[in-house]
């Protein structure tokens, strides 16, 4: 399995897009730390990765929270040795229009989206520094930032959301500029609309602006934006970041690569 060996942090990984990537990071053969708000969640995708035959341990985090950023990464490496793969998913989305939006919405989702990509970045980055490289791009480590096609095109009824996936999006290529002395790789992933229960509720609420039935705003979706006419799966966003944990993305860096059925064509 390509990644044997390697340890790997996934954040917001207890459901959704970051529960698929863990468990696909696992059956690749890594050691995936299943980080997540809340712990039970988290606890039961460690549950399917043992029952699975893969490694996995849980720890609640809460990345709008620097100091827990740093104790994921300590409590990782405390337990493992060393940190290969650091996966910052953790995300949430607001759906209102501008005119709507509080000052508390705006600022609670920049501080999981943008706050808290930078500070598991950051922490992954000083923990892959001092593990040191081999010499070529890539083997320092490999930090994969969750974007969004809202990173490519703003979206309305998701104002403060798009906001912070440009934000995302934009920290992406000046931390991989940074990092590309140290060998370290800094990609992001975007995916479009995925069946998960995140754009269930993204779905529910933009009808409450436009009057859309519920399923119709996914409905309409499917059957005009998306090319590939289907909604993505967290499995199919899984393969493409399973890609940026492997050496086979060695001598790829500051890339946002949708992953969106054919929506967004930029």
């Amino acid at each position: 399995m390509k990644l044997n060996g390697k340890v790997a942090i996934v954040t917001g990984s207890g459901r959704g897009i970051g529960r698929g990537i863990a468990k696909r990071l696992a059956a690749d053969g890594a050691t995936v730390v299943i980080s997540d708000i809340m712990l039970e969640n988290a606890q039961k995708v460690v549950a399917e990765i043992e029952a699975a035959g893969g490694k996995a341990m849980a720890i609640q985090t809460d990345v709008t929270k620097e100091a827990e950023c740093n104790a994921l990464v300590e409590k990782t490496v405390a337990k493992y040795g060393k940190l290969d793969i650091m996966v910052a998913n953790a995300g949430i989305g607001i759906v209102k229009v501008s005119l709507d939006h509080t000052e508390e919405d705006w600022d609670k989702t920049l501080a999981v989206n943008v706050k808290g990509v930078f500070f598991c970045d950051t922490a992954a980055a000083r923990q892959m520094i001092k593990q040191g490289h081999k010499g070529y791009l890539g083997s320092g480590g490999k930090i994969i930032n969750c974007a969004s096609i809202a990173a490519h095109g703003g979206w309305a009824f998701l104002p403060a959301y798009s906001a912070s996936k440009f934000a995302c999006r934009g920290f992406t290529q000046a931390f991989a500029k940074e990092m590309a002395p140290n060998k370290i790789t800094v990609n992001a992933y975007c995916p479009g609309i995925v069946g998960t229960d995140m754009w269930d509720l993204i779905d529910e609420k933009i009808g409450a602006y436009t009057g859309a039935a519920k399923g119709e705003t996914l409905k309409g979706a499917v059957e005009t934006l998306i090319l590939a006419k289907e909604v993505g799966t967290p499995e199919q966003v899984a393969g493409y970041v399973s890609f940026l944990a492997s050496v086979d993305s060695d001598y790829m860096t500051g890339q946002s690569v949708m992953i969106d059925g054919g929506i967004v064509l930029v």
